[in-house]
């Protein structure tokens, strides 16, 4: 079956991997900082966020922010602004040092009470002409263990994720194939 999603929105169809609108449910469910990184409130609340303890700025530095300290102190202190570069790295490491800080959590309140109940909102097919469409429905499938979801997405890990998101996709048989892209993946915590 996903051997006929290689050439995925050929005819039309209109929709993300799976593994992707996981990730991006639970950068929702992880919350964070809303204000973009561009405005002067949204930059230096990274910044803090950031440069808090000494654990923080060595996560900062792993996720990719490697500027000198007198650099931080700069921008810290708004004498300086960061390039447009530089804001998009501060944006990626905010990011990844966020979902390490709240996985653990995270994974605790998926995995509680024997799992989470997933919905999944199959691909938009209104753009496939008539005669090429399939019968693809709304499906709900309880995930009993997230650990593996959890840890690749906390790493940052793409490739990790769509594997541990097609391992538990196989759950719902036969037709597994038919989400491998979706419009959208909902679940709480």
């Amino acid at each position: 079956m996903p051997e006929k999603t290689i050439d995925f929105g050929k005819f039309g169809a209109r929709g993300i991997k799976g593994s992707d609108a996981v990730a991006r449910k639970l950068d929702e469910l992880s919350g964070g900082i809303v204000t973009p990184v561009t405005v002067k409130r949204g930059l230096m609340a990274r910044l803090h966020y950031l440069t808090r303890t000494d654990h923080s700025r060595r996560a900062a530095r792993d996720a990719g922010l490697t500027v000198t300290d007198r650099t931080l102190k700069a921008w810290l202190e708004e004498r300086r602004r960061p390039s447009k570069a530089n804001l998009e790295r501060i944006d990626a490491a905010y990011r990844q040092v966020r979902r390490q800080n709240v996985a653990r959590h995270l994974l605790r309140r998926l995995n509680a009470r024997g799992g989470t109940r997933v919905e999944i909102h199959p691909l938009n097919q209104s753009q496939v002409p008539r005669p090429l469409q399939r019968m693809v429905e709304y499906r709900t499938m309880n995930v009993r263990r997230w650990d593996r979801i959890v840890e690749t997405w906390a790493a940052g890990d793409h490739q990790g994720l769509d594997d541990a998101w097609e391992d538990v996709i196989v759950d719902l048989g036969s037709q597994w194939g038919q989400y491998e892209y979706v419009t959208n993946i909902g679940f709480a915590a």
